[in-house]
């Protein structure tokens, strides 16, 4: 009988138990499992003995927890205070538990996890009505229930909303069924493949070309509580300068330096506000790295000086090929130090792009990051602010780099096959460590390609996007299904990067762009200009009315990054994240909303529409322009104008406002405006500052403050401050919504009257904002503002 080409485990024949693992073999492999923590759970199977235990993503160890592991004949179970993992004998196959027994996730009974070749898969039970979300950068429904995906990073320049791979990897994604959420992380950086029913009614499966089946089982009943331990396993963003969360300008390309300084003339004269300015690669002298074109920029310095008089950073593209060119200063360098990746016969591997034939230096390599970091001081001495790593996938010329080139991948020598998925992300860690040793302040990074823990490093954008409706509403889905994937820094090419928009549609975009993490108008080579005042002065109108309110938000939007950082909850939220079971939010019609941050709701819609369906999910919300009531857990019809993006605010919610300014190195005034909205549910607000461009706060200089609403007792508390930084804000305004009927409000335990004789006013939120000339009578909601002054690191507030 001719042997079967599938091998599966088989029977578990030895089994060695200790204190937070087990490794075991069996018929056909060797295996171990190890609990990471009460909720995590690690599963490593081969068909070889496991060879060292390394990752380019997990940064974390297992922490000591209390694990009971016992075993009979039939099996081994292990249990932790939130979780229990039943791994059978005969055959091998596991499932996992809730404490109270039911079924969050099991192999699927017929095979479990399987060879064909050198390629693994995991086979899991597909339970009724389950439903996937994340994977990262991935096209298609949020619900990716009956889909199959390829991670292979690659560069799709025009990609179709439905083309699949991207340029980025993130192997992790979270299963929904029977009021249960559970996530998979694979970490394996061969080519692997998701299959969540796919072409099949009995299983989904997640595996790989090759290497180890490595996978990280999370549970939590609370769906962002799976993002947190993700995040704790593959680490979290560190707190990105304050400028690049502003409005960025960029095209292919700006050039040369009196263009660019046209362009951020113009900006100010306009009184657009933004902050950062970027260059293609038609800075560069025939598009060699580490250069200027001297015609172009003769003095690179004297320009980002200018630019910082102005309030603009300058940010740059760099592109990993280094020209083959002798006596060219980098080529040289690398060549010395032998940091390209090579061919077996240690020949040096040469692939073409943009300046011609390059080599490549191989990330995977100490030896390589270091010799780049050194490389980032020359951006260092020409005083930009950012770099953007580009066309890491990597990106050549015909897009087929042969396998058999070599890397080093930290001393395990790897094929292309297994280090390519993490090249752009070593290549954003290289640029982000140069930066941090060579720039006087921090850094922003940006990338086009990643894996799992890109987040650690950089920023991401959604590449070479179209300037069509449905790639607008493909950009949001794509980065709230990174955020669902840990990674908090996204934003995609604002009107498009191929093509022209429409003037409604780039209204539409730029609106949008307001209420994303990172916001860049970007268009391509040979199109039409894309800056705001290019479409007419009504577009541009609406236009800087969105931006003012970016600017505005900036205190609220800054504090959300900063709880990104601490739990790895994304600034752009999918529904699915706080209402995971309410199936409305996976609808077609609804599934491109949004949550901002925790407070605003962004409904986007294709600018050609005259209406939309909106779901707002369960509880009180408001409408941001007219503070009108709406009644949560139900569909509204919403008339849709190109002067107006869809934006809800939650019950209870707690959002701090600045003055307008012009950039973020403007001071605003010394007051902040703190919105409350009246509501149901007791909520709180972390607000936080700092310095927003040194690392200072890591020694404790930064200003943090948690305020909180109790609307049971229309009582507002503003706890200590913790932190040595002092506030730029000594004055606090705060304007009430919702609170018409109320005559008292409690501040720190102190009785208010909110009386008639107080100022009434509309939303500040909205003054002039949603439409061209807009007024204060637009709506007939009462606000009620009440001034006090609030001293720096006092804890009592005098008002």
């Amino acid at each position: 009988m001719a042997q079967s080409p599938v091998l599966t485990p088989g029977n578990v024949k030895t089994v060695d138990i200790g204190e937070q693992a087990v490794s075991f073999t069996t018929t056909n492999a060797f295996g171990k499992i190890t609990v990471y923590s009460p909720s995590i759970i690690r599963v490593c199977l081969d068909k070889r003995p496991l060879g060292k235990d390394f990752s380019y993503a997990v940064i974390s160890s297992p922490e000591h927890n209390t694990v009971k592991i016992t075993q009979d004949a039939n099996s081994i179970t292990i249990v932790t205070d939130s979780l229990k993992a039943v791994i059978d004998k005969t055959p091998f196959r596991i499932a996992y538990y809730t404490p109270d027994g039911q079924v969050i996730n099991q192999d699927e009974p017929g095979f479990s996890t399987s060879w064909v070749g050198e390629e693994v898969t995991c086979y899991k039970t597909l339970m009724p009505g389950e439903r996937f979300i994340g994977l990262g950068e991935k096209n298609g429904n949020l619900d990716r229930a009956g889909s199959g995906y390829t991670n292979w990073n690659s560069d799709v320049y025009g990609y179709l909303v439905d083309q699949d791979p991207l340029y980025s990897t993130i192997p992790f994604y979270i299963g929904i069924h029977h009021h249960l959420n559970y996530g998979v992380f694979l970490d394996n950086t061969y080519q692997s493949d998701f299959n969540f029913g796919a072409s099949n009614n009995r299983f989904s499966s997640f595996g790989a070309r090759g290497g180890e089946m490595n996978y990280y089982f999370i549970y939590h009943k609370n769906l962002a509580d799976i993002i947190t331990s993700y995040t704790a396993l593959t680490g979290r963003m560190k707190l990105p300068p304050v400028w690049s969360l502003g409005y960025q300008q960029n095209r292919y390309s700006y050039y040369p330096d009196t263009e660019v300084m046209r362009i951020a003339q113009t900006l100010r004269e306009k009184k657009i506000p933004a902050d950062g300015i970027t260059l293609d690669i038609h800075y560069m002298d025939q598009y060699q790295l580490f250069t200027w074109n001297k015609s172009r920029f003769p003095n690179p310095l004297n320009l980002s000086d200018n630019l910082n008089k102005l309030g603009f950073k300058l940010t740059v593209i760099v592109d990993p090929g280094i020209k083959v060119q002798k006596g060219a200063k980098a080529y040289e360098s690398g060549v010395k130090d032998s940091v390209f990746i090579q061919y077996p016969d240690k020949t040096f591997y040469t692939g073409q792009v943009w300046p011609g034939w390059c080599n490549f230096p191989d990330f995977t390599s100490e030896k390589g990051r270091s010799w780049w970091r050194n490389q980032v001081k020359f951006f260092s001495d020409n005083g930009v602010s950012g770099i953007w790593n580009d066309m890491n996938e990597i990106s050549t010329w015909g897009q087929k780099i042969p396998s058999n080139v070599l890397f080093d991948y930290d001393g395990a020598m790897a094929s292309h096959l297994q280090a390519h998925n993490v090249y752009g992300l070593e290549m954003a860690r290289s640029s982000y460590e140069g930066a941090k040793l060579h720039f006087k302040e921090r850094p922003f990074i940006l990338t086009r390609s990643g894996y799992a823990g890109l987040q650690r490093y950089t920023a991401i954008w959604t590449g070479d996007n179209r300037a069509e409706e449905n790639h607008m509403l493909a950009g949001v889905r794509l980065m709230n299904s990174l955020g669902i994937s840990g990674v908090p820094f996204t934003g995609m090419d604002i009107g498009g990067f191929t093509g022209g928009p429409t003037t409604t549609l780039y209204i539409r975009w730029m609106q949008i762009g307001a209420f994303i993490p990172y916001f860049r108008n970007h268009t391509g080579f040979n199109s039409k200009s894309s800056e705001p005042w290019t479409y007419g002065e009504d577009a541009l109108d609406v236009i800087r009315n969105y931006i003012n309110l970016r600017y505005k938000l900036l205190p609220y939007i800054y504090s959300t990054f900063y709880e990104s950082s601490q739990n790895g909850l994304p600034v752009m939220r999918s529904l699915a994240i706080n209402n995971s079971f309410d199936p409305n939010v996976y609808d077609a019609a609804f599934q491109n909303q949004y949550l901002f941050g925790k407070s605003f709701l962004v409904a986007p819609f294709e600018s050609t529409k005259e209406y939309g369906k909106v779901y707002l999910p369960e509880g009180l919300w408001y409408n941001l322009y007219n503070d009108e009531q709406l009644k949560g857990n139900q569909q509204i019809i919403q008339p849709l104008s190109v002067s107006s993006l869809p934006v809800y605010v939650k019950e209870s919610s707690i959002i701090p406002m600045q003055s307008l300014v012009q950039t973020t190195a403007e001071a605003p005034t010394d007051t902040l405006s703190l919105h409350i909205y009246n509501g149901n549910t007791a909520n709180e607000f972390v607000y936080y500052e700092d310095d927003g461009k040194s690392d200072n706060y890591i020694q404790g200089d930064y200003y943090k403050r948690t305020i909180k609403f109790d609307p049971a007792t229309h009582s507002i508390v503003f706890d200590p401050v913790s932190g040595k930084y002092i506030s730029k804000f000594h004055h606090v305004k705060l304007v009430l919504h919702g609170f018409d009927a109320i005559n008292q409000v409690k501040i720190n335990g102190e009785v208010v009257t909110v009386s008639s004789g107080i100022n009434k006013m509309t939303s500040a939120l909205v003054n002039n904002m949603y439409s061209p000339g807009a007024t204060d009578d637009k709506t007939s909601a009462k606000v009620f503002e009440i001034n006090f002054s609030v001293g720096s690191q006092k804890q009592t507030l005098n008002y």
